[in-house]
């Protein structure tokens, strides 16, 4: 009972991922390649908060790889996020296992440049990012602080579904 209760938490919990992430997505992140008039004032005033606040020059002034990535959460993850949400919550959805290892996979990938960026870049210096940016030390893991959620859930749900025994064996079916 143990291994199915540890399960279900795990799947709970990306379930969770899923669901939150779908208004940072619409509200936050596609602003950066929807055309500006989709949005409110408010949140528009929400993302230059953010920015300003976190000094983050990805979505200050986003580069264009950056925007590719955001384009690919558009098209590619903003529709999975309902579906592995209805997956994780329903449970005992092995079908999930594939797409998920792919977004995971996805996803790890466009988080290491960004990381890589917001810890090694010198933003002083920068002629891409015009000065903006992290200062310090602090601030620079204050922004990491906030990208690597989601960084780590996806490798928490890569390993659960590589190595977790419900999702790793499928059922043989019978012939008829």
């Amino acid at each position: 009972m143990g291994a199915l209760a540890a399960r279900r938490c795990v799947e709970w919990l990306l379930g969770l991922y899923f669901v939150s992430h779908i208004p940072v997505t619409l509200f936050i992140d596609l602003q950066v390649v929807l055309p500006p008039e989709l949005y409110p004032q408010e949140f528009n005033n929400l993302l230059q908060w953010y920015a300003k606040e976190f000094k983050d020059p990805l979505m200050q002034d986003p580069p264009v790889w950056f925007k590719s990535f955001l384009f690919c959460e558009l098209v590619f993850q903003l529709p999975f996020f309902p579906v592995a949400a209805y997956a994780f919550f329903k449970g005992n959805c092995r079908w999930i296992r594939i797409p998920a290892i792919m977004y995971a996979v996805h996803t790890i990938t466009t988080l290491i440049p960004i990381l890589y960026t917001f810890l090694l870049q010198d933003f002083s210096k920068t002629v891409a990012f015009k000065g903006l940016g992290p200062e310090n030390f602090r601030e620079r893991l204050t922004l990491i602080g906030v990208y690597v959620p989601y960084l780590i859930i996806p490798l928490i749900l890569l390993l659960f579904m590589l190595r977790n025994p419900y999702y790793k064996y499928e059922e043989k079916r019978k012939k008829k």
